[in-house]
């Protein structure tokens, strides 16, 4: 109970603003259960006239039960209103304050993780927590409807109630064990869901590439496998709240058959009269579901513990590490930075050794080596994605570690080789970078992205919806589109890794043109397999190993650098 209440209270907050809401759904509430104590009254008096043949006694009663019944269903229907009011605010305050700190986590985490774990503490945890003030408040209701029933039954047959109450201490008692498996169990559904939650995710996303590898049938296998694993788990949580509500249903028809031996018995001994013993009758039907209440109160607390600790976990915890900014803030970024004995580990493997190097304000230097010598690691570390595990990184001679957030990234733009481009329009895609776009700046990033004539042929042109992932745009487009969009930001330091790999050689020239025209207006870093794109760059950097092992132009390279000789030399047989 006590991390109930302090998960209680964490969750408070996102429902505190809707105060009124919850003082008229309780109001409510009281209304629809003072008037269920009352029917069963007037449906005694029904039986007790029907005896007596009253017909127009019956009849008023009659007609009082349909207008208190009509009222009921009026309160009920604001009762729904206010409980969905209390829902919708608060689960849209934790999927946001949720989503918020999913950003805020470091890139390995995510990458180790995968997504089905934040997609079902953003859906199905966040939907629980919001729903509890609504499901907690019904139940407690509820409940106070069958105390006042209790109540009628011992003021009217004491004897009745000893009994019905000890059943009822013998059922809650029973739901407590229920309840405590079914928590067992579902801490591993859960964790299961995350990882099918994800495969689903990459069924749906990689759908393109699975049909083009033929990969169907092993993937649908493997997909089948974990459907399979993560459904028989569940279906064990099922088998367990089945069993238990026959034995609960058992033991209910069992105490009523028991319950009406010693009405019997009292009206035999005249400890009851036929009128009192109606309305307990009434009083009582189905009021040992009180232990199937408090098994929904259970199981809700239950629910919300499970949900509030994943939650919270990533909102208030430390089982997500998150990043980790300073707090300096740099009004102007000049773009000048410099590693310096900078060592780079992704688990035990070594990237980055002892690496050192300086880069001036505006100045365009690229950067060339084989595949995995460490090239994007450097541009992950600075834009701080990564951390180093020894040496600095500055910025403006500022270690990077000192920066706040904004201050790094709202001031680097990089362009990577495979962009995402998000499910929303062109306009939208470019927008995200910078909300107070213009329609003239828009577009003439899109020329200068070589984008806009396939954008105005679209019939809808910048308003074209492009799909999960840029699903409806070729690989080149979803580059132009992701360049297009740093020629929005107009950050000081621009990061292209591999950022024209897939355009043809036509529209990759006229993008490299756009890029000479920024050279000496911005810090522009590039990677590049083809060196003939970044032979006209300031200085090149030949990394091998995670180290520099030679740096100049590239014609003193091609003296100086026999590794980097190579390389051009192979680009050039290719070609012919």
């Amino acid at each position: 109970m006590k991390e109930f209440v302090k998960n209680l209270k964490l969750a408070w907050k996102y429902a505190r603003n809707q105060r009124l809401q919850l003082v008229l759904f309780i109001i409510t509430n009281i209304f629809i259960i003072s008037i269920s104590l009352i029917i069963p009254i007037y449906y005694s008096k029904i039986v007790i006239e029907l005896t007596n043949n009253m017909l127009y006694q019956i009849l008023v009663i009659g007609i009082i039960i349909a207008g208190l019944e009509i009222l009921m269903d009026i309160t009920r229907y604001f009762n729904k209103f206010f409980a969905q009011n209390i829902y919708r605010e608060s689960f849209t305050k934790i999927q946001i304050d949720l989503g918020n700190e999913i950003l805020k986590l470091d890139s390995k985490t995510l990458e180790d993780n995968g997504s089905g774990v934040f997609i079902q503490r953003l859906s199905n945890d966040a939907s629980n927590l919001a729903d509890v003030f609504n499901n907690i408040l019904n139940y407690m209701m509820n409940l106070f409807n069958y105390i006042g029933r209790y109540v009628g039954i011992l003021i009217v047959a004491p004897i009745m109630f000893l009994y019905l109450f000890i059943v009822t201490i013998l059922m809650v008692f029973i739901q407590r064990i229920r309840a405590k498996r079914e928590n067992e169990v579902d801490k591993i559904v859960r964790k299961k869901k995350e990882g099918t939650s994800g495969f689903i995710s990459e069924l749906v996303r990689g759908a393109r590439d699975i049909k083009m590898l033929n990969a169907e049938k092993s993937f649908i296998k493997e997909f089948g496998s974990r459907v399979i694993d993560n459904n028989e788990t569940e279906y064990k949580m099922q088998s367990i709240n089945r069993n238990f509500t026959l034995f609960i249903n058992f033991m209910t028809s069992i105490s009523d058959l028991i319950l009406i031996l010693i009405m019997l018995f009292l009206m035999m001994g005249d400890k009851i009269t036929s009128v009192g013993a109606i309305v307990v009758w009434n009083y009582s039907g189905g009021l040992l579901f009180v232990t199937v209440e408090l098994g929904k109160i259970i199981d809700v607390i239950k629910n919300f513990n499970l949900s509030s600790n994943r939650v919270f976990s990533i909102i208030n915890g430390n089982e997500f590490k998150k990043e980790s900014f300073g707090v300096k803030f740099l009004e102007h970024v000049n773009g000048d930075f410099e590693f310096k004995n900078v060592t780079f580990k992704y688990d035990k493997a070594k990237v980055l050794d002892n690496l050192s190097f300086k880069v001036k304000t505006n100045e365009t230097v690229a950067f060339v080596g084989k595949s995995g010598a460490g090239k994007t690691t450097i541009f992950n570390l600075l834009c701080k994605m990564y951390e180093p595990n020894k040496g600095t990184i500055t910025i403006d001679g500022v270690n990077i570690k000192k920066l706040d957030k904004d201050t790094i990234r709202g001031n680097i733009t990089i362009i990577s080789q495979n962009p995402y481009i998000f499910n929303m329009s062109i306009r939208d895609n470019l927008r995200l970078v910078k909300e107070d776009l213009t329609e003239e700046d828009m577009i003439n990033a899109c020329k200068m992205a070589c984008l806009h004539d396939f954008i105005m042929e679209q019939p809808d042109g910048y308003d074209t919806m492009i799909g999960e992932g840029g699903l409806n745009l070729s690989g080149g487009q979803r580059q132009r589109l992701a360049i297009a969009r740093a020629f929005v930001q107009k950050t000081e330091i621009i990061l292209f890794d591999e950022a024209t790999s897939a355009l043809d050689n036509e529209t990759q020239a006229n993008i490299q043109k756009a890029i000479s025209n920024m050279k000496g207006e911005y810090t522009i870093l590039i990677i590049a397999h083809r060196l003939s794109t970044i032979i006209n760059s300031d200085r090149i950097l030949f990394i091998n190993e995670g180290k520099v092992e030679a740096e100049g132009t590239h014609k003193e390279l091609l003296k100086t650098s026999e590794n980097y000789k190579h390389l051009y030399e192979s680009e050039i047989k290719s070609r012919k």
